[in-house]
């Protein structure tokens, strides 16, 4: 602790006679006109975009040295995210998340047939390191993007091939090797472009290698004492389970993983209207721990010896057409684009030989037309989309001992299960500087079809072995932006969101917690949202922006879980052990109201100050009044100061979450209330710190300490703790 408050003090020195010294360095903006690409699927500015939405830059992805895709997000202050293990990342927008809110990688949805309501993970899958932005789309975004947009969109938008302009071969590499301590982290890229006049290959390949997590050591000065602290694992010692004391109980021990990443772009420009673009991406694991079911007691002893997700497969490869000022269109798009995903959970309770594998195989198909049009100041956008989605689902269980497979009963149905979307949308803006307004209109229609078999219908004697639905689906927005004065921005949005239950929802056979065990049910209907919001923004100088927004969201038809009944039974024998059956129903309705602020300043030329905080609350109106709706994170914020030097840049942030008390979590238990202490998660601060230095030679060194003063935590609904006093160091290097 004295080499910390020595190490803060010193630090603050420094900076103080720093500023004395500043000279030229690269300012961040924080212009109004920035371009975003998510609220429409085409390049807006975003004065004339109602909706709020968020951008993250590569300079600050890269600054920043995320771990992962999920920590970048949570690393705004804006964005609260849950992680079950160290190889985990469930982002929550606006008391939304997982299958409620929608992935999109460089405009195709991620979002397939098995993303489920609880907590995700798949957002991991996404390379930091070869992001050119990401864009988060807050509210409800189903007019442009279709199902489960609720709570919003994240848009990860990865680097484009460069051309040559001057008419000859080149050739740039990037190069990227960190080190972090608090995981003995090491985490390699390299990535290089080469670029001719009309044709442009970039290639990237990322490798990351994260051993057991460790936690913070010091008391959270919000709580009273230490917790989640790991005292015990299991291990298989010469064919027998034990319990083995762990001898350092803040490392959290079965919690390390490693991935690889490739990208693969390929840029054809035909002529000045016209360009192709070939898009490979692969994201591949080992197999991921998921550490807080390997902390789960049975009795006084250990419930799993293991429990683990296997490796976490992604591919895509996506070939996109643009074409500009032909057939009387401004730009026209044509996408087609395919994508495998494998999941794969595998588990063996404690002293037990029998190893169970559920296995799941996704494909998925997609589609994209859109054109766009403008006339004075009218822009016109209207597209067709669309997706086809199956799955396989099996399963099987071996003998460690013997080796001996045998059949078990799968998560999913076992037949044939596909899921499709199709639909059109329009948008339209109309701008009229006179008047000081500004109109964003559109709405969406389409039709979703669902349809799930059931091949083997011995484990569980189903009634129902098919399960067919049609949905016709709508939303619609209506936004309205107000500049009484130049630098003031007034806009109030009203929109309508949906999502269409997926195979998860309807078809699910699965253990939600300890004997509780969720059946299909096909009656099911699409949730929907009905969002309000405000916006203000304020910038009184070109240096300054202060923007607010609050929103007010009624969600009906949510899906909920209650007790139900099998061949007349409301208990079942699932897993060796009896069961309480529940299943999904569209019996709730809730209210989730809240706030964000922001504000960022250059200060001067060469220093920025920035700050958020995010407020949110929920409440099912249903039934039993007022009772706390799941995914309600707690109050998040950040302060943070930035300061160039000729050559060397550094920032201090101070991230904040405030405590979320345990009669304020859902009695869903997506909450996760068993992973909390006695009362509630506590709030928390972290003080944390980020250096850059250009060397000679396009090098550039980077490190930074997180969790200064090693404060143990851990974030709401998440149940593996946080990490602890991270230094971590990195090299890159540009030619």
């Amino acid at each position: 602790m004295r080499f910390t408050i020595t190490f803060i003090i010193l630090a603050i020195a420094l900076f103080s006679r720093a500023q004395t010294e500043v000279q030229d360095s690269i300012k961040k903006s924080v212009d109004m006109d920035e371009i975003v690409v998510s609220v429409n699927k085409t390049e807006e500015m975003k004065r004339l975009v109602a909706a709020q939405v968020m951008v993250i830059n590569s300079k600050q992805i890269q600054f920043d040295n995320p771990l992962n895709s999920g920590d970048m997000l949570a690393n705004t202050g804006q964005i609260m995210v849950q992680k079950s293990q160290q190889g985990g990342g469930s982002p929550v927008i606006r008391g939304f998340e997982a299958s409620r809110i929608l992935l999109v990688i460089d405009g195709v949805r991620m979002n397939n047939i098995i993303y489920r309501s609880g907590h995700l993970q798949n957002v991991i899958t996404i390379d930091p390191s070869m992001l050119d932005k990401t864009e988060v789309f807050f509210g409800s975004s189903s007019t442009i993007y279709g199902s489960d947009a609720l709570g919003g969109t994240i848009h990860f938008i990865t680097k484009k091939p460069k051309l040559d302009a001057t008419g000859k071969k080149t050739l740039s590499l990037n190069a990227m090797q960190r080190f972090s301590s608090v995981n003995n982290g090491l985490s390699t890229n390299i990535n290089f472009n080469l670029g001719f006049k009309k044709f442009a290959s970039l290639t990237s390949i990322t490798y990351n290698k994260f051993g057991d997590l460790k936690m913070g050591k010091s008391k959270n000065i919000f709580f009273d004492s230490i917790y989640g602290l790991r005292t015990i694992y299991a291990q298989n010692v010469n064919g027998v389970d034990s319990a083995i004391t762990n001898s350092n109980k803040y490392i959290q021990t079965q919690s390390g993983y490693s991935q690889v990443d490739l990208l693969q772009k390929f840029l054809y420009q035909q002529n000045k209207s016209t360009e192709h673009q070939l898009n490979f991406q692969f994201s591949n694991s080992s197999n991921i721990p998921r550490y807080d079911r390997l902390t789960d007691l049975k009795g006084n002893n250990l419930k799993y010896s293991e429990w683990y997700y296997g490796p976490q497969n992604r591919m895509l490869v996506a070939y996109n057409l643009n074409v500009k000022q032909k057939m009387g269109f401004d730009n026209i798009h044509f996408g087609v684009n395919y994508q495998t995903i494998q999941e794969s959970r595998v588990t063996r309770n404690f002293k037990s030989s029998t190893l169970n594998s559920r296995i799941e195989n996704v494909g998925v198909i997609g589609y994209n037309l859109d054109f766009q049009k403008s006339l004075m100041h009218v822009k016109f956008r209207f597209g067709f989309d669309g997706q086809a989605n199956t799955l396989k689902s099996t399963a099987f269980s071996s003998n460690i001992i013997s080796f001996a497979d045998k059949p078990l009963d799968t998560r999913y149905p076992n037949g044939k299960n596909s899921l499709n979307h199709n639909a059109f949308y329009l948008t339209h803006t109309y701008d009229i500087p006179s008047k000081k307004l500004t109109f964003n209109e559109g709405f969406r229609i389409g039709i979703s079809n669902l349809s799930s078999t059931i091949t083997d219908n011995s484990f569980f004697n189903l009634p129902v072995t098919s399960v067919k639905q049609n949905n016709l689906t709508r939303s619609a927005y209506l936004g309205i932006i107000y500049n009484p004065i130049q630098p003031l921005k007034l806009s109030y949005m009203v929109s309508t969101g949906f999502r269409v239950p997926n195979i998860d929802d309807l078809s699910k056979i699965f253990e939600t917690s300890k004997g509780n065990v969720i059946i299909p049910n096909p009656n099911l209907k699409p949730e929907k949202t009905l969002t309000n919001e405000i916006g203000i923004t304020y910038k009184p100088t070109k240096s300054i922006r202060i923007e607010t927004c609050f929103w007010y969201t009624n969600l009906t038809n949510a899906l909920t879980t209650g007790a139900a009944q099998l061949n007349g039974k409301d208990s079942i024998l699932y897993d060796g052990q009896m069961s309480k059956v529940y299943s999904n129903t569209n019996a709730q309705e809730s209210v989730i109201y809240g706030y964000n602020a922001s504000i960022n300043a250059n200060l001067t030329t060469n220093s920025q100050l920035y700050a958020n905080i995010s407020y949110t609350k929920g409440t099912v109106t249903s039934g039993v009044k007022n009772v706390p709706l799941d995914h309600i994170s707690p109050i998040t914020a950040n302060l943070g100061y930035s300061q160039a030097i000729k050559k060397f840049t550094a920032e201090g942030i101070v991230m904040f979450n405030g405590k979320k008390d345990i009669k304020n979590y859902s009695s869903s238990g997506e909450d996760n209330q068993q992973y909390a202490p006695h009362g509630g998660i506590p709030a928390w601060m972290t003080l944390n710190l980020r250096l850059a230095y250009k060397l000679p030679n396009n090098f550039v060194a980077q490190g930074g300490i997180e969790n200064i003063l090693d404060t143990q935590y851990r974030v709401f609904a998440s149940g593996i703790n946080a990490p602890g006093r991270n230094i971590y160091l990195a090299i890159r290097f540009s030619y």
